[in-house]
């Protein structure tokens, strides 16, 4: 099949770089990605493939850190705007974003599962001269949105692997499910997708990142591991708001308990088992200069090379964010945003890989490189892993101008070709073996 997938890498090339480009100049953050979920599915449409939207792809309660209703509404009343249609929103009001595509042949054979993220970032996009998406005219058109991690070349991916499984259906076996996962970002998304059971009775599972590592582009890892675990934490601090010259006295400042506490997270001791991390990503607070604060909302993460070490820094934060509270006689109350576990991909894929691609000219596969960072695609390796199949997390490496989630970043998009041929040959060779076992 060497032959047939080089020819279909040259027929789907500009495909997904224009899928890729597209996505990006819609960012659209998670749980609110309605005008992406549309355009995606309406991609796949006559290919063969069943949709599931809403309910029937996640179990709405598992979801974590839902935008505010009148957030959503703002997204949806812009998504009828965009052209999506009101029945089709209609699936998915109230942030139920996302979907599954289920090509099922019919045939004996194996169950593939692929997962591809699609949400955005609250981050303002650089306009200057020497950023590419900038330069080529596909920059953010949503002010303040940004796809400032790739997930717009992971969508394309995966409709570039829908593409390609339609063409090879009748020729397939087994059962293939791709999984366009809302709200990654914050560790929001997954798990609800998961306890839906899409990862029940799985085979074989793939997902991947692009960039990550400043490699070349082509060079594809195929396994990971120093997955971090990590918790994400709103902490809310309500005091009483008073006059700040008359009777100071009788406030109780919520900004002053909420910076104490931003102070002392940051002094939370490293811990000798492993990698630990926290970080107050922002803090909002006061009404004037002339008015004790009464309210400061403070938004927390965690994070820890296992989940012991994430339930370490949880502890101490925890500690330390009432013990701020009591200093101030203000109130705390702490809501629970977001979630992510430690794991690793099955080591003994990347053998797998490396003989699926080894006919390949374009393609670099390396066994293993470190993620690094959080994501909640683990949830997906772990289910797979309890249901007996095998799960790796790949990272297409590209050269970065910029790190993740920075209003400059960008990468080549020849990464994204090769994170999808390396998927698509790692299906063939995995398809061949299954025969040969069966």
């Amino acid at each position: 099949m060497a032959n047939s997938i080089e020819q279909f890498m040259e027929e789907i090339e500009p495909y997904v770089i224009e899928q890729r480009r597209k996505r990006h100049q819609y960012p659209e953050i998670g749980f609110a990605e309605y005008v992406t979920t549309y355009e995606l599915s309406e991609q796949l449409a006559g290919k063969g493939f069943s949709l599931f939207y809403g309910t029937d792809f996640l179990t709405s309660e598992e979801r974590m850190g839902v935008p505010c209703d009148p957030m959503l509404a703002e997204n949806e009343q812009r998504a009828l705007q965009k052209g999506v249609p009101a029945e089709f929103l209609e699936k998915m009001k109230g942030g139920h974003t996302g979907f599954a595509a289920v090509l099922d042949t019919g045939r004996p054979g194996p169950n593939f599962a692929y997962r591809f993220d699609i949400d955005a970032l609250p981050i303002e996009e650089a306009g200057c001269v020497d950023h590419v998406p900038a330069q080529q005219e596909f920059r953010s058109q949503i002010a303040g949105m940004m796809h400032a991690c790739g997930h717009d070349g992971h969508a394309a991916i995966g409709l570039g692997l829908a593409n390609y499984l339609s063409k090879k259906k009748d020729s397939l076996s087994g059962k293939y499910t791709i999984l366009f996962q809302p709200a990654e970002e914050g560790g929001r998304g997954a798990k609800a997708i998961v306890d839906k059971g899409w990862l029940d009775h799985i085979d074989y599972f793939m997902s991947g990142h692009v960039g990550i590592h400043n490699l070349p582009s082509g060079t594809v890892a195929a396994t990971t591991s120093k997955f971090l675990a990590s918790s994400k934490i709103n902490a809310k601090f309500i005091g009483k708001s008073a006059h700040s010259g008359l009777e100071p006295n009788e406030g109780r400042n919520a900004l002053l308990a909420a910076a104490s506490a931003a102070l002392h997270l940051h002094s939370i001791a490293n811990h000798k088992d492993g990698i630990t991390r926290i970080n107050v990503g922002t803090l909002h607070a006061g009404a004037g200069r002339n008015v004790i604060a009464d309210k400061a909302l403070m938004e927390i993460e965690t994070r820890g090379e296992t989940n012991n070490l994430d339930a370490y820094m949880q502890e101490n934060a925890t500690r330390i964010l009432q013990a701020s509270a009591a200093l101030y006689d203000v109130e705390l109350e702490l809501e629970h945003m977001g979630r992510s576990v430690s794991t690793a991909a099955d080591h003994d894929f990347a053998k797998v890989v490396e003989r699926a691609c080894a006919s390949s000219t374009s393609l670099k596969i390396v066994p293993h490189l470190e993620v690094g960072a959080s994501e909640d695609v683990t949830y997906m390796i772990e289910r797979v892993r309890e249901q007996g199949g095998k799960a790796t997390f790949m990272i297409f490496a590209s050269p970065l101008p910029a790190g993740h989630h920075h209003p400059c970043f960008d990468y080549e998009e020849q990464a994204l070709l090769a994170g999808l041929e390396t998927i698509i040959r790692t299906t063939d060779y995995l398809l061949k073996e299954d025969g040969l076992r069966a």
